[in-house]
């Protein structure tokens, strides 16, 4: 599990296929730092786990149906990755529950880049609506952020300097492809919703 707060933008060393999955190697600093084989770390929001770790480069198996459903297949030698170690227990929770298993990629349909501020607008699916409320969370490349405002085909996310300085978002373009995680609260309370009728006897048992 994780926090949705990147530690640091690694920078890809290579990608390469390997039988029915690739190996993807990532330089990294601070990550690296008490790592071990065996560990799960944040790609860009996909949980990962680490082959091997050599000279601050962390290497990682990733299956095919992990490649098809994430932005992970679009990565080159030298693109940045957000990442972050899993949560420790007892660690302090600065964004929100991330699990590291991605909803889908969607594409970037508008941005807006300032020196303090700016926006991010995702688009979104039809079926993507009864996941994401005004002011929610939502995990974008790993990233945790608060949906600022939701339109019917796209959601919009403001963005601070913190966040522009720290993680990859600053250099996504229009028609790029970002993973997404929508938030369990809200797919937990969905589910729940979906599979129970509101009668005058639920709303009685609910204390309405």
């Amino acid at each position: 599990m994780f926090t949705g707060i990147v530690e640091e933008i690694g920078k890809v060393k290579s990608i390469r296929k390997k039988g029915p999955s690739s190996m993807l190697e990532i330089c990294a600093v601070k990550v690296a730092e008490g790592t071990k084989i065996g560990d799960s770390i944040s790609v860009n929001g996909v949980c990962l786990t680490v082959e091997s770790l050599k000279n601050g480069i962390l290497s990682f198996q990733i299956m095919d149906e992990t490649l098809k459903r994430t932005n992970l297949k679009s990565l080159r030698k030298n693109d940045s990755v957000n990442l972050e170690r899993s949560l420790k227990a007892g660690g302090r929770l600065g964004g929100h529950f991330v699990y590291g298993h991605i909803d889908g990629v969607r594409p970037v349909v508008g941005i807006k880049r300032e020196k303090i501020e700016g926006f991010i607008d995702i688009g979104l699916q039809r079926d993507d609506q009864k996941f994401v409320i005004d002011k929610g969370s939502v995990a974008i490349d790993g990233i945790s952020l608060t949906i600022g405002r939701i339109f019917s085909d796209k959601m919009r996310i403001f963005l601070i300097s913190h966040t522009l300085k720290n993680t990859t978002i600053f250099n996504k373009k229009i028609r790029d492809y970002v993973n997404i995680e929508f938030d369990a609260l809200g797919k937990y309370a969905n589910k729940h919703t979906v599979n129970r009728k509101v009668t005058e006897k639920f709303l009685k048992e609910a204390g309405f």
